[in-house]
């Protein structure tokens, strides 16, 4: 996740008094002397008697804060407030209709299956379907290729060998006996090391869980594995879903071994470029996907909050947490989304409302957004951002420009920061932070302290704002389904913490040969719309058809 902590530093008036006062013994300062420093620090001004008035309930505080922390709460008991994206007014979709996709058309095996790795989802479908190869056959390919490339990008954290082993053979079990479960049956993919899977550690990426053995399937593994899915890698992640730094390194950028693949999704991303398998799951709570996709040219979809069930994933920040695939094409999320979204009777916050995808749309006469301040203020690969505009004209789109409503939107991210510490309230207290990987004022360890100091009022008045902001976009998209805007910036904070749905996808590449990408952002559950326009923008391109030239 990205995340800026250069901004102000709220300290927490009643958790750094109750500090203060604790320190007190042995020290000259007054509890009213603590007060007033502190007051300063929070941008507050209080009478002597107003300090020490409320002196005596910081004290009952203490004693509350102490109690609780007598009891262990692990990272999966969710809080009892459940964020809620929709906008007043809002009527949600309520019709299912049947999942369509593209047809592929015939698809010849390759003399060498390797030649395969790149394919699409749908085209290593049609291959499986018809028989032409086997998911054993395909997984065994993956799985060397996971062992020969994997430890130079450093993308895998654990090979789930066995498991995929006997998932493709059940798959092929299958489909000789006339069972197909769909497009995803026989299908090898990998899972961002978040995501817990029976039988193998889930290490979050991080030193103090690197040997944690979580004995469940998360929720997205398991629908994944109902599809006929294989999973045949457990991939790497930036610390505890921060960056591209884990415990056993960096992964690397596929298309510049020099560089990171970002993050933190960062294994996910890094694996599907270099066509390791043949699709991800990752996770993006702030810019997760959308930033190693941009990295490493895959395409991903951050779906709507409340989409996707995250039982069995790490939770670091509830109200914003979301997961979703990362793939070769449009189309290919659009499969994986299929199956993977939904409710699942254990996240409370996913909702049911239908995912109706038709790839046939027309984009003739379609009113979609674009963010004019935004493109205007690109600096580095403008052309690249300018030429979508220009593709979605010629294919018949009326742009519409619009700017992002008024708020303080970098100021909400402390939303982000006090969930995160709360999540990792135990790993600070007891002085594990010490064993995470990056140590710097920039990294979780300083955030998860920092975050200690957050007032609890400050912390729901970012999310009252988050509530006039979740009103502006619903007015602002009043007028198209879709807009498009570059893929980093203020829009990306804000609509992860409104909860909209996007699209990420390469747009071209650097001078350097790097990609580069574009973001479409849709309505809230309006998944379908948004997939099929930039599918249509894609079908134009040919960017996602070029692949990195890897090194062993």
């Amino acid at each position: 996740m990205k995340i800026n902590i250069f901004r102000t530093v709220l300290v927490s008036f009643f958790c750094l008094l109750s500090l203060l006062i604790g320190m007190l013994i042995g020290s000259r300062m007054t509890p009213a002397r603590s007060v007033e420093g502190a007051e300063k620090l929070l941008g507050l001004s209080f009478t002597s008697a107003k300090r020490d008035s409320i002196l005596e309930g910081l004290q009952e505080n203490l004693k509350n804060y102490e109690n609780l922390r007598k009891e262990s709460l692990p990272n999966n008991v969710v809080p009892a407030i459940l964020f809620n994206p929709i906008p007043v007014g809002m009527k949600l979709e309520t019709e299912h209709k049947p999942f369509r996709k593209s047809p592929v058309g015939r698809i010849a095996a390759p003399k060498n299956l390797e030649d395969a790795a790149f394919f699409s989802v749908g085209q290593l479908a049609e291959l499986i379907r018809t028989r032409k190869v086997t998911s054993q056959q395909l997984t065994k390919m993956y799985l060397d290729r996971l062992k020969k490339y994997g430890p130079k990008l450093e993308c895998v954290v654990t090979l789930t060998e066995e498991l995929a082993l006997k998932q493709a053979k059940r798959a092929d079990d299958e489909l000789r006996v006339g069972k197909n479960r769909g497009p995803l049956h026989g299908i090898p993919y990998g899972a961002k090391d978040l995501l817990a899977a029976k039988g193998y550690k889930t290490t979050w990426g991080s030193v103090p869980y690197k040997e944690q053995v979580i004995d469940e399937d998360a929720t997205v593994i398991k629908k994944l594995e109902e599809a006929g899915a294989v999973l045949v890698a457990k991939l790497t992640l930036g610390e505890l879903a921060w960056g591209d730094v884990w415990f056993g390194g960096m992964t690397r950028n596929p298309w510049n071994y020099k560089q990171g693949s970002s993050g933190s999704s960062a294994g996910s991303a890094s694996a599907t470029a270099a066509g390791l398998v043949a699709f991800a799951i990752g996770s993006e709570t702030w810019g997760s996907i959308v930033s190693p996709s941009t990295r490493c040219g895959t395409t991903g979809l951050r779906p709507t909050y409340g989409r996707v069930s995250r039982a069995g994933a790490m939770a670091l920040s509830w109200s914003m947490d979301k997961l979703g695939p990362i793939c070769r094409t449009v189309e290919d999320c659009a499969i994986v989304f299929n199956v993977i979204s939904g409710p699942d009777g254990k996240d409370q916050t996913v909702y049911n409302v239908p995912f109706n995808y038709d790839p046939n749309v027309s984009l003739r006469g379609m009113k979609i957004g674009y963010l004019k301040a935004a493109f205007d203020s690109v600096r580095n690969n403008k052309a690249n951002s300018d030429s979508v505009l220009t593709v979605l004209r010629h294919l018949g789109a009326v742009l519409v420009p619009f700017e992002l409503p008024q708020r303080p939107i970098d100021d909400m991210s402390i939303v982000l920061s006090a969930e995160a510490g709360a999540a990792f309230d135990e790993l600070t207290r007891s002085g594990k932070d010490d064993l995470l990987v990056r140590q710097i004022k920039n990294a979780w360890p300083n955030v998860f302290r920092t975050s200690r100091f957050i007032p609890a009022v400050e912390y729901i008045q970012a999310n009252r704002f988050r509530t006039l902001a979740i009103q502006d976009m619903g007015n602002i998209m009043e007028d198209f389904d879709v807009y498009v805007a570059p893929s980093f910036g203020d829009n990306l904070l804000l609509t992860n913490l409104t909860g909209h749905p996007c699209v990420v996808l390469p747009n071209g590449f650097t001078k350097e040969g790097t990609p580069t990408s574009i973001t479409f952002t849709g309505q809230l559950f309006s998944e379908g719309k948004l997939l099929a326009v930039a599918k249509k923008y894609q079908d134009a391109t040919n960017f996602h058809l070029k692949h990195p030239k890897l090194e062993e």
